[in-house]
């Protein structure tokens, strides 16, 4: 009986840092798409609310990594569990970079907007890769709420789509850049704001490996997953 009432304390506890990594999730996703309507509008007021957002954020990170520690010391999980609580400290890691990232991006619209400079229609150029990202993001949490494996497979392959974009960008900006110098300050400031979304893509990634790590106890980090190929003719 002792046994089973420390089973359900555990999951009790579990449960909670989980509804609070969801709650941290929104919370970046707001960040991200705040920091991106900024970048769109160079409205430097959101760009400084996104930018405030960030330490809710750090300090939730600090909360539930403190959990997470407690409740490795105190319930002492066994290794299918301590796999789940492992998973939820990275998990937490790259929701806390995603923030880092949307402030960045907010940042850049911040100087856009200092500066003045909207000859360069900088929201064009990321628009694609910025809604296969959030899309990317979104399908991420709700992989990781539903613990769903299947879907995980269908999130990571996503990344080399938002990987190829990224490439795009870069190679039509340096072309851009050549063509007309004017705008190499501009150009540049986007570049920085389709790589900070780039690796937001990155960070959606690592969630989804880190739900086929607690569904299916493997750690793919570093090998290539069977996904279907996808042609870019």
């Amino acid at each position: 009986m002792v046994g089973d009432h420390s089973s359900k304390q555990y999951d009790q506890e579990l449960e909670g840092i989980r509804s609070k990594v969801l709650l941290m999730g929104g919370m970046v996703e707001t960040q991200f798409e705040e920091a991106l309507e900024a970048f769109r509008v160079n409205n430097a007021e959101q760009a400084d609310k996104v930018m405030a957002d960030d330490h809710a954020v750090n300090q939730l990170e600090v909360q539930l990594d403190d959990a997470c520690s407690h409740l490795i010391v105190r319930r002492q999980p066994a290794a299918n569990d301590l796999r789940t609580v492992m998973a939820t400290i990275k998990v937490i890691t790259d929701l806390e970079r995603i923030g880092d990232e949307a402030t960045k991006i907010a940042r850049t619209a911040k100087g856009l907007h200092e500066r003045g400079m909207v000859s360069f229609n900088h929201y064009d150029v990321v628009r694609t890769i910025s809604r296969a990202t959030a899309d990317m993001l979104h399908d991420a949490l709700d992989a990781f709420a539903r613990l769903d494996g299947k879907a995980a497979v269908q999130i990571i392959a996503q990344d080399d789509v938002i990987d190829f974009e990224f490439r795009t960008i870069l190679r039509n900006s340096i072309t851009f850049m050549m063509e007309d110098p004017r705008t190499i300050s501009s150009a540049l400031d986007t570049l920085w704001v389709a790589k900070a979304i780039e690796r937001i893509g990155d960070h959606a990634k690592n969630i989804a490996e880190y739900v086929i790590y607690v569904v299916e106890g493997k750690d793919i980090r570093h090998s290539k997953p069977a996904v279907s190929e996808r042609s870019e003719g």
